[in-house]
């Protein structure tokens, strides 16, 4: 992908032992923060078919990079909800059409009218919620989609469906101590029953391996050039070294038990 200039990192004033490992890797350079990389998201954007037609929204857009990919399809308007000022003027930097915005707000309760978008997504942070607030921000994607309109999320997943739960406490427990955010993925099945629970009818389902942190995802995800500076800065920082070395450690540890996830769901018609 091209290089983009970020005027926004996240948690910069914050001590490295003590932000969460996303905003830590952002700061080393990272800027492909999706569990599934680059290839599941481009499935995911594939897979809700976004055309000039469409009325955007996008949850807690962070780095902009999934927002760049949304604009190249020229969506006849695209809407960023983000919590967070800072986040948002830096996604506004590069929002050049009126028909653009970046709102501060929250995936829970955006404000917008009801019906009035035809696509819906968000990565990776719905991963970050209870599941209470998984819930309503599924419902909030409901309330502000058109019947028929497409909903897309890209998540943290756990495999198999069976997985037993003193499995998923560990790995749950692991994971949050090292990441330093309350991290609560599900299995598909799980994820799956959600979506549906919330109102809509899943019909596509992507997965990935999750190698955030293995060479090969970095440089495709990143290029050659960034993904060398990235390890150049976790080489000269040895507090965000020990950090990211201790994530590594937990997602090999889990690896054959944790994944990436998109699913595509339809809010149905509505029945006259």
């Amino acid at each position: 992908m091209s290089e983009e200039k970020t005027t926004w990192i996240p948690g910069a004033h914050l001590d490295i032992a003590k932000m969460p490992g996303h905003w830590l890797l952002a700061r080393m350079g990272k800027r492909v923060l999706r569990p599934g990389g680059l290839e599941l998201t481009r499935k995911m954007l594939d897979a809700l078919a976004i055309n000039s037609t469409d009325h955007v929204v996008e949850f807690a857009p962070g780095l902009g990079v999934t927002a760049r990919l949304t604009l190249a399809r020229q969506p006849a308007s695209y809407t960023a909800i983000e919590r967070d000022e800072a986040a948002a003027e830096s996604v506004r930097s590069f929002l050049t059409d009126t028909r653009h915005r970046c709102l501060v707000g929250s995936a829970e309760e955006t404000g917008l009218d009801a019906a009035s978008a035809t696509v819906v997504y968000g990565e990776a942070m719905l991963t970050m919620h209870t599941l209470g607030q998984k819930a309503r921000i599924i419902r909030e994607a409901y309330r502000i989609l058109q019947p028929s309109g497409r909903y897309g999320i890209h998540e943290l997943g756990l495999t198999p469906d069976d997985l037993s739960e003193a499995t998923k406490d560990a790995i749950l427990r692991d994971l949050s101590t090292a990441i330093h955010v309350g991290a609560r993925p599900l299995t598909a099945s799980e994820w799956r029953a959600i979506l549906e629970s919330g109102g809509f009818q899943v019909c596509t389902a992507f997965t990935a391996p999750m190698h955030l942190l293995e060479p090969k995802r970095m440089i495709q995800d990143e290029g050659l050039a960034r993904a060398l500076r990235i390890l150049f800065n976790i080489l000269r920082t040895p507090a965000a070294r020990r950090r990211i070395l201790a994530m590594r450690r937990v997602f090999r540890t889990y690896q054959d038990h944790l994944m990436a996830i998109s699913l595509i769901a339809v809010k149905p018609e509505e029945v006259v």
